[in-house]
């Protein structure tokens, strides 16, 4: 059976989220290690050390088919949260409760979850079915309830097949009681490649991504260069949308969705897997982007979150220069530049000082000849053009491998306990991204954990051995690059690169760990990091 229709069939059997259903997936092979029960003391114990208010902020995702408005009279049918994509801002302030209640009105059978990406919150409310709940069923609701006790900038999520490449996504913002940064304004950025409802779903891309490529190209997708050559049985002549078209001789395989051409040299090489007609900011195209209207002279954060599927974004605002305050929801010494590359998952808040005019903030899709834009304006002018490209995306170029700590925030320094190598691997040929050689198995999550013990300094080595970068993301924790680097929970791997995390286990449970690729990880590049009971 293939990855979709197993995890679908698994999951849609698991019914509501419930610690009993998940009592198959902790007692396996005898051989297996006893783990963390998600909803067991050890937990518990964890959650009630948090920094609490005592105040309670609740809320209701409604999860159901939705026609949105992307602007320029574009509409697409998709999945979203109360009609709307992105949904509506969740806003509290750290040491809330946050209780969510996620109705399920997706079609059919189609379970979902929501995950709150970012957060180090309590194991059982993390969403990510079946490692730590069983999934909601359709018709069904769950209530999430947690304490959001550390300040930043999140989003939340489905952490179900590809859902998250539809409309299924918001921001999540924990405002910290004792700001130390001053402005005026503030604005939220989400970005999102967009495909859903205009040229097919999510899980079509999958479908034809999960085919591979066979022998046609070893490791890379970069065919575009081909021109009308033919290789391996595919004529690469193109259909008449632009698009590779496939020849009898190779069964007929559609290349609809399938990137070709996309390089990148600040991502290694080959930029992405799939082609997405409209690149989003706030949910608008950038031919009908959202204004954003302030005063010259005004101070502004800007939160951007990164919520695509597979494109990261060189972010610039025509005519000024950021200053990184935070990546991923902590400080990090201030550093001005002109623009940022933010990997899938990844979030920056960045402060500036308005100018005079209209201005376009612009999400070139790195490496895919597109961009999304939204538009500031403190004074007359006309808007922007759709195609616009401000001076600033080719100047100094911001990742998060050049930023430090701020020393609030810093990991103390101390012997390291444990290390993991996390060799990344797989290929386009036969789409089979994986982890150590190993296709994570959602079936039998708990399968091989890595495991680390409560209280330990643990070192994680990414090792990049594909032609791909992968933006790896690890649940219910920040780690640290290097020694000093940011605390993040989601960095940028490039092809042939070894990136070193460190980490301290003081969050039990089983969290994942995994490419934010949607179609990387849910082909495999999966692992669970795990306590022992």
């Amino acid at each position: 059976m293939n990855t979709v229709n197993r995890r679908s069939v698994l999951l849609a059997g698991l019914g509501i989220a419930g610690v009993g259903a998940l009592a198959a997936c902790s007692t396996g092979s005898d051989a297996a290690p006893a783990l963390v029960d998600p909803s067991g003391s050890a937990v518990a114990a964890a959650e009630r050390k948090r920094t609490r208010t005592g105040r309670t902020h609740e809320t209701t995702l409604v999860a159901a088919p939705a026609t949105v408005e992307l602007g320029a009279g574009i509409t697409a049918r998709t999945w979203a949260y109360d009609g709307r994509t992105p949904g509506k801002e969740l806003r509290v302030s750290a040491g809330d409760r946050i209780a969510a209640t996620l109705s399920n009105r997706l079609p059919g059978n189609t379970p979902t979850s929501v995950h709150w990406h970012g957060l180090a919150l309590r194991n059982d409310m993390d969403g990510v079915p079946p490692a730590t709940q069983a999934a909601v069923k359709a018709g069904r609701t769950f209530t999430y309830r947690f304490l959001a006790d550390a300040p930043g900038t999140y989003f939340f999520h489905p952490h179900v097949g590809v859902q998250i490449d539809r409309g299924l996504h918001a921001p999540l913002i924990v405002e910290d009681p004792k700001e130390p940064l001053s402005y005026d304004e503030e604005w939220v950025v989400m970005l999102d490649d967009w495909l859903d409802g205009v040229t097919g779903t999510p899980d079509e891309a999958l479908a034809e991504l999960s085919r591979g490529m066979g022998g046609m190209h070893h490791g890379g997708h970069d065919m575009g260069h081909m021109g009308g050559m033919e290789m391996d049985g595919m004529d690469m002549s193109g259909g008449s949308d632009g698009s590779a078209s496939a020849s009898p001789s190779d069964g007929g395989m559609s290349t609809k969705f399938m990137m070709m051409g996309a390089r990148s040299a600040l991502l290694g090489g080959d930029a992405g897997d799939v082609k997405y007609p409209y690149h989003l900011v706030n949910g608008r195209v950038a031919t009908d982007p959202q204004v954003f209207r302030g005063k010259p002279g005004k101070r502004v954060r800007i939160r951007l979150v990164n919520a695509g599927g597979d494109t990261a974004y060189r972010v610039a605002l025509g005519g000024h220069r950021l200053t990184v305050t935070h990546t991923d929801g902590f400080p990090v010494r201030h550093q001005e530049v002109d623009a940022l590359l933010i990997g899938m998952g990844e979030r920056y808040d960045v402060l500036v000082t308005l100018a005079d005019g209209v201005f376009p903030l612009v999400a070139s899709a790195e490496g895919k000849n597109a961009s999304g834009m939204a538009v500031v304006r403190t004074g007359s002018g006309h808007r922007p053009e759709a195609t616009v490209r401000p001076k600033e995306l080719d100047g100094e170029i911001m990742s998060a491998s050049r930023l430090k700590a701020a020393d609030d925030v810093r990991l103390a320094s101390r012997k390291t306990d444990r290390v993991h190598r996390i060799e990344l691997t797989g290929s386009m040929a036969a789409y089979d991204w994986s982890i150590n050689g190993k296709r994570f198995d959602m079936s039998d999550p708990t399968a091989d954990p890595i495991m680390v013990e409560r209280g330990q300094r643990v070192r994680l080595d990414f090792v990049n051995n594909t032609t791909m970068w992968h933006p790896m993301h690890l649940h219910g924790h920040t780690y640290q690059l290097g020694s000093d680097g940011p605390r993040k929970d989601t960095t940028i791997v490039v092809p042939g690169q070894t990136v070193s995390v460190f980490f301290d286990a003081d969050n039990p449970g089983r969290w994942m760990l995994h490419c934010h690729n949607a179609y990387h990880g849910e082909a495999g590049m999966m692992a669970l990091v795990a306590y022992p009971r």
